[in-house]
């Protein structure tokens, strides 16, 4: 395989280069962040990627970005996440492009070298290579979504200033509208999850509930 390795810690980085050298395979490029990897990708059009998903600057998902755009950029190219974390918002837009030649493991959840050197060459050749629990959490992700799929657009608007604590008022204020209006948004949201009137809970504080969830 020709193997481009985005990781920003470099023990790490050059740990991968090696193991995968000594293995028959042709590490083209190890680089330390997001854009490196862009440029890397273009320039050597690689089997596979590995790619780490907090990066430089701010180390929240700029690898996962990359990796989005990577497969935009070029189908072609294999993309193996590997990360200690699971971060569902743009992992899920990775798969639904197309799920062939993609994969995410977990750091610390890969027993061997072997069960990480057979993933990578699963996903160099086209197919799949995802943690158990990876796929436990995008489903639960993507089950979550679905629960405010219902909402329109303004009701979801109404939604996240719930989510602020906004009162009716406040909300009616922020989005121009009457208080009126406001109320029969609140009580169409409360209907479409599901939330019946009760006197144990506070519907409001439950619909906000469910909008973090998701």
């Amino acid at each position: 395989m020709r193997v481009v390795i985005a990781e920003d810690a470099a023990v790490l980085r050059e740990l991968l280069a090696q193991m995968l050298v000594e293995r028959g395979h042709e590490v083209c490029a190890a680089v330390g962040d997001a854009d490196a990897l862009r440029a890397a990708v273009a320039e050597h059009r690689p089997d596979v990627t590995v790619v780490d998903i907090r990066m430089p600057p701010t180390h929240t998902d700029e690898g996962l970005r990359a990796a989005v755009d990577v497969r935009r950029a070029h189908p072609g190219t294999g993309v193996l996440l590997f990360s200690q974390y699971v971060e569902t918002k743009y992992a899920t837009r990775l798969l639904a492009d197309g799920s062939a030649g993609v994969g995410y493991l977990l750091k610390d959840r890969v027993a061997n070298v072997a069960e990480f050197t057979d993933a990578l060459e699963r996903v160099a050749a086209g197919g799949t290579a995802l943690d158990p629990e990876v796929v436990t959490q995008l489903a639960g992700a993507s089950h979550r979504a679905a629960e405010l799929a219902p909402l329109t657009e303004r009701e979801r608007e109404v939604l996240t200033l719930m989510a602020e604590g906004r009162t009716n008022a406040a909300i009616a204020r922020a989005l121009a509208v009457s208080a009126g209006t406001v109320e029969k948004h609140v009580a169409a949201v409360f209907d479409k999850l599901g939330l019946p009137v009760s006197h144990d809970h506070n519907r409001r504080v439950l619909a906000v509930i469910r909008y973090l969830r998701a």
